[in-house]
């Protein structure tokens, strides 16, 4: 919990017969998660901005059965959204766009398939792993750049710019745009965003992914922008300027945040249990340490919407048909029930038992392995240059994001220690 707020015992819950309001004010969405999972159970009504109901799947059962019944019970396609459509939720609600936006995360069945199969002919483990030494010669210039005296914040520094730079070198985006959809896309997810300034960078953010895409058409470079123009399968389908649009916008605005809180997060972990460090380097368990922190510090705290298509029974809580599910993430690792009485403890020689950080199923993160080739480049390189690096404040003080959906530090302050050539 970040300093200055309510601690978890100061803050009073309302009775589990009436909905949650979720986020959770004064409370981190990850801890709003785990203790509705712990205090009221796995599925949980609550109360989302504006007065809207839904559901939240707090634990790993009920999340992973979300998941299993995606296209079959559950629709992720917003025409089966009952309240948007019956007039109860007002049309200047936050989140409409979002979810009814025409992008992959928002199609079941066929059409999902359609383009999930045309980004995968883009988006190859090829592509991915030979961008392994660009990434290790990123993450050197940023360690390069980071004043070994005085505290020094990781985020800005470090575990921010890597990916933010990887993802737009991989779409082809120039250097002197970056910034700028760096900014717009923390404004989409902030909670302290003013509704003014979500439909300004929505707005600026859309015509800037159409102009890219327009150059690319013009101008064909070795990026993946200009893979996916060129994407196309045997029968000649090829992906529309608007279903391009919708892939970057896609993993500009969520692929990136994750990796840049998953590789914080996993920092963090490890500075706040040196024995765990230590295992890590004595083993170069850096794909360990990636791993658990997926599973037991997740950078993502829910997920939007599923719909039944139904009504549907989920851990013995009755569901109506087109009522919102958000799949609680943030709880699916530490969950007792699934993981022990030890879930919550960060242990990179429990093995690696699965987890859902990257979701499972027909919506599984497409872009999993560059995440977690970034993920450990980065640690490793960060702890193989620093390997006296602590944390300059306690683990306690540091603040969080102000966002639902993911999570990891505002700031990260060290103590880079000694510089290992």
């Amino acid at each position: 919990m970040s300093g200055g707020r309510r601690t978890a015992m100061e803050i009073v819950m309302p009775t589990p017969r009436s909905p949650i309001p979720f986020p959770y004010p004064g409370e981190r969405a990850t801890v709003t998660v785990c203790r509705l999972r712990d205090e009221v159970g796995p599925v949980v009504p609550v109360e989302l901005a504006g007065g809207v109901g839904g559901w939240l799947a707090t634990g790993y059962e009920a999340v992973s059965e979300v998941l299993a019944g995606e296209h079959t019970l559950f629709s992720k396609d917003a025409r089966n959204f009952g309240g948007l459509h019956d007039g109860s939720i007002p049309p200047d609600w936050p989140l409409r766009q979002v979810l009814e936006a025409d992008h992959m995360l928002n199609k079941d069945g066929a059409e999902h398939r359609r383009l999930r199969g045309l980004v995968g002919r883009a988006f190859t483990q090829t592509r991915v792993q030979g961008l392994a030494p660009r990434i290790e010669e990123l993450a050197g210039h940023l360690l390069d750049g980071l004043a070994a005296d005085g505290p020094v914040d990781l985020v800005a520094g470090y575990t921010d710019p890597l990916p933010v730079v990887v993802i737009c070198e991989l779409f082809g985006v120039p250097e002197e745009e970056r910034e700028d959809l760096r900014r717009r896309a923390a404004t989409l997810i902030s909670l302290t965003s003013a509704p003014e300034e979500i439909g300004k960078a929505w707005n600026d953010l859309i015509a800037h992914l159409t102009g890219h895409i327009e150059r690319r058409r013009r101008d064909p470079r070795d990026d993946l922008t200009t893979a996916l123009v060129q994407a196309q399968e045997q029968d000649g389908d090829r992906l529309g300027d608007d279903e391009i649009l919708w892939i970057l916008w896609l993993v500009i605005l969520a692929g990136h945040e994750t990796t840049v809180h998953l590789i914080a997060n996993a920092v963090i972990a490890l500075c706040a249990d040196p024995d765990q460090l230590a295992l890590a380097r004595e083993k170069d368990a850096w794909a360990e340490v990636v791993e658990e922190a997926l599973r037991s510090r997740s950078p993502m705290s829910a997920g939007l919407f599923r719909y039944p298509l139904r009504e549907v029974e989920l851990c013995g809580v009755r569901i109506p048909a087109g009522q919102p599910v958000l799949v609680g993430f943030g709880g699916t690792g530490t969950d007792p029930a699934r993981f022990g009485a030890d879930a919550a403890r960060f242990d990179i020689s429990r093995g690696q038992e699965p987890h859902l950080g990257f979701g499972r199923g027909p919506h599984f993160c497409l872009g999993a392995p560059l995440a977690r080739l970034e993920a450990r480049i980065a640690l490793s390189r960060l702890f193989g240059r620093f390997p006296g690096l602590r944390l300059a404040v306690p683990p306690e003080e540091i603040a969080y994001t102000p966002s639902w959906i993911t999570e990891g530090p505002l700031a990260l302050p060290v103590i880079l220690g000694v510089t290992s050539r």
